[in-house]
């Protein structure tokens, strides 16, 4: 083969630095975007917070504020969104020269700048941990943290509290730690006599088991170490004033507990002696109780969830506006910036002009990353004004395509835009992603939502006097237009948590 040389012209797509960063500050979420900008902001001395701009607390959301209002609106009827805040600044205000002159002239080269602050007439620099007058550091308080409270430090919390002896203190102790998360007893009594130390002389009893487990089911939450659920219903039960209607009746029901969860009444009323009317008010209290007490304390931290955008109506008009804690105002470092020099290659210069380009970067992708937030967000309310008008039954159709066509975008750029950021609107927080459904198709050629269907199934089952089927519902939104079949009601009804008609079942 004869080798030749040619040459070709091709393109192709290059993902430049820049490109990749703003990418990557699209798909981040609110906490990794805080992160983020902390990151940069120390490790690029060019870049900084404008504190003289009022900027919000990370975190909190202030409708009333007058500054969101006056920050990036655009109605849902205009074409190009502004954004919330100018990114990019400059600072003239003059170094503070009071406060250099409190520095002493004599500087010795030799020692650290804090020694000399500390050693002078002006003692500027307060000791890391307060002291009392006799000079004792006193415990700083603002950096200690609570850890989370679990279902066994609760209890064990009130077995400090509760006298036992020492015997009884070890059975409790055993108890506590047998119970699971739902708050329920997992092991039997000989399991709990075989975890308990030998004692030759004193060996413990079956009956000083019951008597320590009789005590610990007296803690809170109310039917905790219960071994079954009757037995966790009828604790909270026998926890209630004796004068609370139909609490004799659902005792007497929880000893037939079986037939309550077949739901068959009638023989659950010759059982337990009860009529009709005594039924349904024991039923109603038992519907009351918690059949899984430990999952009220559990461990884990709250989470709370900040919005991106904030979505409000204002004189008939949907205004959709980026909430200005996850938008801080950066701006170039005025000092730093000055001391570069054009034609200087120093080290030193070099390095500052690379952080000034990284900073302008990164407030560029900052800045198109909230740009593009609010012309996704209101391309997304202009869809769906009925949703904000009347509710989930009201909501449209609508899929990626369909907001990257409004917003001349590609498909994966509305993903990385809608994935774990949020909207505050008037009903709630919602993902943006909960805007997109499936659809199925109407009577008339059109189409439905999965959301709006989900909506009206769940309304119509509110509506029954008689518990309907999933076929009958599907006839019922068929009636209505809608061409659903049964497993397809089924799937909706399973997502929404909601029994089969059989579970539902009511009437005697």
């Amino acid at each position: 083969m004869k080798q030749t040389l040619e040459l070709r012209i091709s393109q192709q797509l290059t993902m430049t630095p820049q490109l990749q960063q703003a990418i990557k500050l699209l798909q981040l979420s609110t906490l990794e975007l805080e992160q983020e900008i902390t990151s940069a902001l120390e490790s690029n001395p060019l870049l900084e917070v404008d504190e003289e701009l009022g900027q919000a607390t990370a975190g909190s959301t202030d409708l009333s504020a007058p500054d969101i209002s006056e920050g990036i609106s655009s109605a849902v009827s205009t074409d190009e969104p502004s954004t919330s805040a100018e990114l990019v600044g400059t600072s003239d205000s003059p170094v503070d020269l009071a406060e250099a002159n409190t520095i002493p002239d004599d500087n010795p080269l030799d020692t650290d700048w804090q020694e000399t602050y500390a050693e002078s007439s002006y003692d500027l620099l307060p000791s890391s941990a307060p002291s009392n007058k006799q000079g004792e550091e006193l415990t700083d308080f603002t950096n200690i943290t609570t850890k989370p409270e679990n279902l066994t430090d609760h209890l064990i919390w009130q077995l400090e509290l509760t006298p036992f002896s020492s015997r009884d203190l070890l059975i409790a102790e055993a108890i506590i730690d047998a119970i699971d998360a739902g708050g329920y007893l997992k092991a039997s009594i000989e399991d709990l006599l075989a975890t308990l130390p030998d004692n030759e002389d004193n060996p413990y009893e079956e009956n000083e088991i019951l008597t320590a487990l009789h005590r610990v089911q007296q803690f809170d939450p109310p039917g905790i170490a219960a071994r079954d659920l009757a037995e966790c219903i009828t604790i909270q039960l026998l926890q209630l004033n004796e004068t609370t209607p139909g609490r004799n009746e659902a005792l007497k029901i929880v000893e037939h507990i079986e037939l309550l969860a077949k739901r068959e009444f009638r023989p659950l009323m010759r059982q337990t002696g009860l009529d009709e009317a005594q039924i349904r008010i024991g039923i109603e209290l038992i519907q009351q109780m918690n059949p899984r007490p430990g999952n009220g304390i559990t461990g884990e931290q709250t989470e709370y969830i900040t919005p991106d955008v904030i979505v409000r109506k204002v004189n008939d008009h949907w205004l959709v506006e980026l909430n200005p804690s996850i938008a801080p105002k950066l701006q170039i470092n005025t000092h730093y910036s000055g001391m570069i020099k054009r034609r200087d290659s120093s080290e030193v210069n070099t390095y500052l002009k690379d952080q000034l380009t990284e900073a302008k970067w990164f407030i560029n992708s900052l800045h198109s990353r909230n740009d593009t937030m609010v012309k996704v967000s209101t391309a997304i309310v202009a869809r769906q004004q009925d949703f904000f008008e009347h509710g989930a039954a009201k909501m449209k159709a609508m899929v990626l395509r369909d907001i990257a066509e409004d917003v001349g975008m590609h498909e994966s750029t509305i993903s990385r835009v809608t994935n774990r950021k949020y909207m505050h609107t008037p009903m709630g927080i919602f993902e943006l992603k909960y805007f997109f459904s499936s659809h199925v198709n109407t009577s008339d050629g059109g189409t439905a939502s999965a959301t709006a269907l989900q909506a009206r199934i769940k309304e119509l089952i509110s509506l029954e006097t008689k518990p309907l089927s999933d076929s009958k519902l599907a006839n019922l939104l068929k009636e209505e237009g809608v061409n659903i079949a049964r497993r397809t009601v089924a799937k909706y009804r399973e997502a929404m948590r909601i029994p089969p008609s059989n579970e539902r079942k009511a009437d005697l």
